[in-house]
């Protein structure tokens, strides 16, 4: 018997004890709490915990130091590189309890929630103050979930990823000890930026049960469209040339024609099967917003743009953006019965055409079909292989596919992710990012987490 599987027994005695019925064992429980979306395996815990406050998680905390049992904090399951897998087995603690809005500061521009909290809930919350709060990666993610992966997404080209969203955190450490990070001012000098190191650390350094997060003023007016192009390259050109010329888009959103066809067979578009870019525009007067869709408008026409489609109503807008968020899905229907190997990379935008343009090229000579959509304002696109689980050269392929393109980005001054985070997928391409600063990373690891007990075997080997 390993030392794990002596420990769990009377761990779960002790967490029962704590936290009654809001324990579990069970085979369902355990599957659900296995994996996040898409390509990678299930791992499921030993034991599922449901705390409803910091100091349930304070105190599962001091319980799995004292066992000596990994601990993976959960949110939605909507990750995407196996970071809510219990590889090593252990506790998952389920955050979705911690769902409370604690303090809404509409003169300052800031609010308070726990870590369970999703986007959809604190913007349903906000409805009647004019403020919202704009980051957007595609799912209902929950804060925590947001905050330990780094997110980013649709909004991110004028608003900031989540980096640039949160003022401070609560953090409970592995050993139960818990720690406020950062506070309510727009800026400090005062000491380390634990805030910044808990945020995209995947559970790895703490456990995220509250945040304190900016707000934005809802715009005035607003205007979405979608533009069709000759070529990929004249989409990207397009985007890049109105972020080089400061026009503020709110949104800049690609879509290859194979993600195009994805779209109209999931949700009945009639999309031309081209390129397309879907934009959107915020601005104080609708003369604003005009002026800004324009300037881009004259942009695409130089560029091979076949003209914009606009949807200024918001059921026309919520409609395009659901099918752009929905894209990873709706492109499985390209290929029934296979599965997506979601992958991202960020370079500079002075090289992002580039990038795509050789991405697409080597999908297309590959055996897999495969789209590409990106947040291309600031650089970023998302490959989805579509591939056999079962068949060993396809997996072999995809996972070929995903080097080339993270070496290509590395090869451009870019980054192996531009948001989905390392987990367990890409430890070897951090290795070739950043292989010098392994060591330091480690040493912070080391500093806050002793026993490698927090979210083990993500972002290290």
């Amino acid at each position: 018997m390993t030392t794990l599987q002596s420990s769990i027994g009377p761990l779960v005695a002790e967490l029962t004890d704590l936290l009654g019925e809001r324990v579990s064992t069970t085979e369902a429980v355990r599957d659900h709490h296995s994996r996040g979306e898409l390509h990678f395996g299930a791992a499921p815990p030993d034991v599922v915990a449901f705390p409803a406050s910091t100091d349930e998680v304070s105190r599962i905390a001091a319980l799995c130091t004292k066992h000596r049992v990994p601990m993976i904090p959960f949110g939605a399951g909507t990750s995407l590189e196996g970071h809510v897998s219990a590889v090593q087995g252990g506790v998952s603690i389920d955050l979705t309890g911690l769902n409370r809005i604690l303090r809404l500061s509409a003169e300052d521009l800031d609010v308070t929630v726990e870590a369970g909290v999703t986007r959809q809930q604190l913007n349903d919350h906000l409805k009647t103050t004019g403020l919202t709060f704009f980051l957007d990666p595609g799912a209902d993610a929950t804060v925590g979930g947001m905050i330990a992966t780094g997110a980013s997404g649709t909004t991110a080209v004028r608003y900031g990823t989540i980096r640039e969203n949160v003022l401070g955190l609560t953090v409970v450490l592995a050993d139960g000890r818990v720690i406020r990070t950062g506070g309510r001012a727009r800026k400090s000098s005062a000491g380390y930026d634990l805030t910044r190191l808990m945020i995209g650390s995947e559970g790895t350094l703490g456990i995220v049960t509250e945040a304190t997060l900016r707000l934005q003023a809802l715009p005035d007016a607003v205007t979405s469209a979608v533009a069709s192009f000759e070529t990929l390259e004249g989409a990207v050109d397009t985007v890049i040339a109105a972020i080089q010329l400061g026009i503020p888009v709110a949104r800049c959103e690609l879509v290859d024609e194979v993600a195009v066809e994805g779209l109209n067979r999931a949700n009945n578009l009639g999309l031309e099967p081209a390129p397309m870019v879907f934009f959107e525009f915020h601005g104080p007067t609708e003369r604003a917003v005009e002026e800004q869709a324009e300037l881009v408008k004259e942009l695409a026409d130089d560029r091979g743009g076949r003209g914009f489609q606009w949807a200024s109503s918001l059921e026309e807008r919520n409609r395009l953006w659901r099918a752009r968020h929905e894209a990873a899905y709706a492109t499985l229907t390209l290929a029934p019965g296979k599965k997506g190997w979601a992958t991202d990379v960020c370079v500079p935008i002075s090289r992002l055409a580039e990038c795509i343009r050789e991405s697409r090229a080597d999908i297309d000579a590959s055996t897999l079909l495969g789209p590409i959509v990106g947040h291309i304002g600031d650089g970023n696109f998302h490959c989805l292989y579509l591939y056999d689980p079962d068949d060993s050269a396809e997996v072999d392929e995809a996972r070929r596919l995903n080097d080339r393109l993270v070496n290509r980005a590395l090869a451009m001054g870019g980054t192996c992710t531009g948001e989905h985070g390392i987990g367990v997928g890409k430890i070897a391409s951090l290795e070739k990012e950043h292989g010098d600063a392994i060591p330091v990373m480690r040493a912070v690891k080391q500093a806050l987490d002793p026993e490698g007990l927090l979210n083990p075997g993500k972002i290290f080997r």
